[in-house]
């Protein structure tokens, strides 16, 4: 916080200051009292200002006439601090955006809070715009903040930095720069040679996710592989319990589905004494998605989890985790024989998800139009899928996307198109590097000689 000063000189330099920080110019404090060359004089240390003028000058640039007067206002300060602390417990319950309304409201008065608080303030306001699903805006304030010299590498909040730049740009579909941000900061952590502590753990957990999500599983195993036994000796069972689920994540994507809901199950168990709700709803989600992925799955099992899960989610969970979980609400409804149900599950998830062009997006189309064959509705099931595949041409190639391609080549030769859905199997393979042979033309062949 500023130190207090005195005198005329001190009383200008906070107007000055305060005036450029709202980007007001000095004809925007003049009045009919008050005239722009008076404000210069004020601003410049050479007129003392009366206790009217001072009240106005201080109710435009939006500070108290004790602060503009002494540099101190502790009853401002400590209304800003309660603000940021209703941020924080906004936040643990899921009120996101009051969260980031507190903490916005914080920060437009900076200047009276010290600069651990404005950057409390700031990584609250960060981890709000992520938990709304403004994953740009998200970005932007985490970039800052972790290039700020203020965040010092290996530190506890530096870590924890690297984690939710590596979570936004994966879950903003930029998993090259994802996985680079994680292994950047993870070669600094081992180069460092510091304890492996929690943090360290969840920067490596987060950094399987990435690589799962690019496709890239071989890595996400061996990384997986790695982090187990480190867990196991120093870590806390929330961070034992991160890394057995993003290594069920893996398991899945390489078809262990056994394995999977082995580690699920123990990543379950490990966050089942903690107090992190928000982890024991994911986990839940998670275990329902692989029980639907079996042939025999447990289905009433499999909706009380998913039920138990979007309950608590809808309280701490952010848009895109909610999306999630409406998603495979609805793959249940299908599965259950439960069109309707489907319907508004995957139509919630697309709300959730709003524009966004994800592939869990493009996946809750597909279930949307699986819902409407499902009711009979074939013309809109139809117009549903052809806009997904015009979703799917414009993203980046993925894992994720070659699934969804899969599933809409499901739903066209259930359609009776086979044309349609040869293409969507093709589009599948090329998604994950399975090109076709290039075909044999007349002008590539040698001439046969006689």
């Amino acid at each position: 916080m500023e130190q207090p000063q005195s005198g005329t000189s001190g009383i200008g330099q906070r107007l000055r200051e305060l005036r450029q920080k709202k980007g007001l110019n000095q004809q925007d404090l003049a009045s009919a009292d008050i005239s722009v060359s008076y404000v210069s004089l004020i601003e410049t240390g050479k007129r003392a200002p009366s206790e009217a003028v001072l009240k106005t000058l201080a109710e435009r640039v939006g500070c108290s006439v004790e602060y503009l007067r002494t540099g101190r206002d502790d009853a401002r300060v400590q209304e800003l601090e309660l603000k940021i602390a209703f941020g924080d417990m906004a936040m643990r319950n899921g009120a996101n955006g009051e969260a980031l309304q507190s903490y916005s409201e914080a920060l437009a008065a900076a200047p009276f809070l010290s600069d651990a608080m404005v950057r409390r303030a700031r990584i609250g306001q960060a981890t709000a715009f992520e938990k709304l699903g403004q994953l740009e805006a998200a970005i932007q304030m985490l970039t800052s903040l972790f290039e700020d010299p203020a965040s010092v590498p290996g530190s506890a909040e530096w870590t924890q930095l690297a984690v939710a730049l590596c979570r936004c740009y994966r879950d903003a579909g930029d998993q090259l720069l994802s996985v680079e941000i994680g292994e950047r900061a993870m070669r600094t952590l081992d180069g460092l040679g510091l304890a492996v502590t929690d943090d360290h753990i969840q920067l490596g957990a987060t950094l399987i996710s990435c690589y799962q999500s690019r496709g890239d599983l071989t890595q996400a195993h061996l990384i997986a592989n790695r982090l187990i036994p480190a867990a196991e000796q120093t870590g806390s069972r929330v961070a034992r319990g991160s890394v057995y689920w993003n290594a069920a994540v893996v398991a899945i994507s390489q078809g262990r589905i056994r394995e999977a809901l082995t580690l699920t199950e123990r990543a379950l168990a490990m966050m089942a004494e903690s107090d992190n709700v928000r982890h024991q709803a994911l986990l839940k989600g998670a275990y329902g998605y692989l029980l639907l992925s079996m042939p025999e799955a447990d289905l009433e099992r499999t909706k009380e989890l998913l039920e138990e899960s979007q309950e608590a989610l809808l309280d701490v969970g952010s848009a895109m985790e909610q999306a999630r979980n409406e998603v495979n609400l609805a793959r249940l409804a299908v599965r259950l024989g439960k069109p309707a149900d489907a319907l508004a599950h995957a139509s919630r998830a697309l709300g959730l998800l709003r524009n966004n062009q994800r592939w869990e997006a493009a996946e809750a189309r597909v279930i949307l139009a699986r819902a409407q064959f499902m009711s009979g509705d074939r013309d809109n099931a139809e117009t549903t899928l052809r806009a997904v595949e015009r979703q799917l041409g414009q993203v980046p190639v993925s894992r994720d996307h070659a699934t969804v391609w899969r599933h809409v080549g499901d739903l066209w030769k259930e359609l009776g198109h086979a044309a349609e859905a040869l293409s969507a199997y093709e589009n599948a393979l090329a998604e994950v590097g399975l090109l076709a042979l290039p075909s044999r033309t007349t002008s590539a062949l040698p001439s046969e000689r006689g």
